[in-house]
């Protein structure tokens, strides 16, 4: 149950029933929210007195639920917005892994060329192997803001657990939570609290439920800003790193208010596959893409095979332009 409460309740007042009900409080300057458990169908008649709007809902998918919202929140990050009735697509990319300054300058140029305006790279690495490039950690994030400063663009680099979180949210615009991160309830909490737009990959072995659920914990905790991405799944299916579950997706446009980004580099795992993934997932009107390109991918630290080259890329770019028009979409 979702509870809005009349704009002269006092905060004081609006915690005690918070308490009272055993629910969470959400409240800023202009609002004053209560959620509680989907199980709570009903509230006594002397709260009620306090109460402008109530959302009764079946399931703890609440704040991100079309029956509460029943529109695509709109997520402004910098001087672009996604979302809503946008109608932008956003493009997102860069190496899996920022490496050098070279590297990456150059990565920020091919943005720059094209028009692009959101460049991705990893600091900190979440590998499989201890024994992998685990990214440049704090370095590579000043790296990405000397970028910014330079170039204008956006950044967004991901957080691995919470000993780096608040270096990640100083030195980025978007805040991403990779999906061996998803169920952690500390970094989920924190970037909740904050006011960044935060992109929440789906982890690989969870359902849509607890997909949404973990976007759930960041929006209780006041942050609006929450954007997903649905970036492949580990199914039986072994001739690509994992399986992109589009079918998950019209779900997610059907069901939530959340904007949806596609990671197909992550889902693909080979670069051969990513542009024909890419162009249906444009095609289903999403809110945006999240691809890797390197300058030389076969060089790369990290997932070589599956990020394109720049010839690659701006190929790819070109072809996804007509689908954009098809579907009344806009690549920024």
């Amino acid at each position: 149950m979702i509870l809005h409460l009349n704009n002269d309740i006092t905060l004081e007042t609006a915690k005690d029933i918070s308490e009272n009900i055993e629910g969470k409080l959400i409240f800023n300057d202009l609002n004053k929210i209560i959620i509680t458990s989907s199980k709570v169908k009903k509230v006594s008649d002397e709260i009620k007195k306090y109460i402008s709007d109530e959302f009764i809902l079946d399931s703890d998918i609440q704040l991100s639920s079309r029956n509460y919202i029943n529109e695509t929140r709109k997520v402004r990050i910098n001087n672009i917005e996604i979302g809503g009735d946008t109608l932008n697509t956003l493009m997102i990319t860069g190496p899996c892994s920022i490496e050098s300054k070279n590297q990456i300058k150059k990565c920020a140029q091919l943005l720059k060329d094209i028009g692009l305006t959101t460049l991705r790279a990893g600091c900190f690495k979440p590998r499989t192997s201890p024994y992998s490039f685990q990214g440049l950690g704090l370095e590579g994030l000043k790296m990405l803001s000397d970028i910014r400063e330079e170039f204008g663009f956006n950044i967004i680099s991901e957080v691995k657990d919470a000993s780096h979180v608040h270096d990640v949210i100083k030195y980025t615009d978007i805040i991403q939570i990779g999906a061996k991160a998803m169920y952690d309830h500390g970094i989920l909490r924190e970037t909740g609290q904050q006011e960044k737009p935060v992109l929440l990959k789906r982890g690989f072995g969870s359902n849509l439920q607890e997909f949404v659920q973990a976007a759930e914990f960041i929006l209780s905790e006041g942050n609006p800003n929450v954007i997903l991405c649905e970036r492949g799944i580990r199914t039986f299916e072994t001739k690509t790193r994992f399986t992109l579950d589009l079918c998950g997706v019209s779900y997610l446009k059907e069901y939530t208010n959340l904007p949806i980004i596609l990671d197909t580099s992550h889902a693909m795992g080979y670069s051969y596959g990513v542009p024909d993934l890419t162009r249906a997932c444009v095609a289903m009107g999403i809110d945006g893409l999240l691809i890797e390109s390197h300058p030389n991918p076969m060089e790369a630290k990290s997932d070589a095979s599956q990020q394109l080259d720049f010839k690659e890329f701006r190929e790819m770019y070109e072809s996804l332009l007509p689908i954009c028009e098809a579907v009344n979409r806009k690549i920024i």
